[in-house]
């Protein structure tokens, strides 16, 4: 089975195509054709997608310069085509974003992985995912096995569908929440790493309060469905230093704690 990286044609058609809970980066966009249209049925058959995944993240780690090897092992294994709709699993090995129901897109692999690297997680570290989305971060947080993971999404029928989708795949070490994530999870809290997928005008103050002392905060900061910047915080006696990571598109988060902030 052959497969290809290629440069997507049309950027502005991709970044209209990706405005959901996941972004795509407004930077150099990778993307390959899968030839085999077989889906894995169970963990204990031949898995078809297995080369195409192993080519997209060698590719993906020297484009995004991804450093740790758990992260990278962890990428290789999780199966992103079964996050994905059945009719999406010919290109779930793109680094693309792909729909995913209710008006979301599971975001570009290489994305995620650099986001988790971002976060400097350790072993015994918990994390906060605000947007769960199509689960697919979530099992690689889980899959990275350095600790708990606790995930907050707003949107009833994709909790129901991660959740299923996690449940089957045997990620026993995440906890999901039906909620909005602007308030965090604070029964759990402090948490040493808060990854959110949605657009805020500024970091919502009970991320601020569950992040541990010398923890980190992935959030991309700008306007409704332009560019914005993403933001890696660290939290340093009390107070938060950024630094600028690049420009991405998210969608804005919604509900009811933005709308009254």
């Amino acid at each position: 089975m052959k497969s290809r990286f290629h440069l997507c044609e049309n950027a502005e058609k991709l970044r209209n195509f990706c405005l959901s809970f996941y972004a795509i980066p407004l930077h150099f966009i990778i993307s390959k054709c899968c030839l085999n249209s077989k889906e894995k049925n169970s963990a204990c058959e031949e898995d078809p997608y297995k080369k195409d995944r192993e080519q997209l993240f060698d590719f993906a780690a020297k484009y995004m310069n991804l450093k740790n090897p758990d992260i990278l092992r962890a990428c290789k294994t999780v199966p992103r085509h079964k996050f994905v709709p059945s009719r999406e699993a010919d290109q779930a090995y793109d680094d693309c974003a792909l729909p995913i129901g209710c008006g979301q897109t599971i975001s570009q692999p290489s994305l995620v992985a650099q986001m988790i690297e971002l976060s400097e997680l350790k072993p015994g570290d918990k994390v906060l995912e605000v947007g769960t989305g199509s689960g697919y971060q979530t099992a690689l947080l889980a899959e990275l096995g350095y600790g708990d993971v606790f995930s907050v999404e707003i949107i009833p029928q994709l909790y129901e569908r991660a959740k299923k989708i996690l449940n089957e795949l045997g990620y026993t070490n995440v906890k999901l929440k039906l909620g909005d994530g602007y308030y965090g999870w604070p029964e759990y809290a402090p948490y040493d790493a808060i990854v959110v997928t949605a657009a805020a005008e500024k970091v919502p103050p009970p991320l601020i309060e569950q992040l541990d002392e010398g923890g980190i905060l992935l959030i991309p900061i700008g306007p409704r469905n332009r560019s914005q910047t993403l933001w890696k915080f660290v939290k340093e006696n009390g107070k938060l230093t950024r630094k600028d990571v690049g420009n991405v598109i998210f969608v804005p988060f919604v509900g009811d704690g933005i709308r009254n902030d």
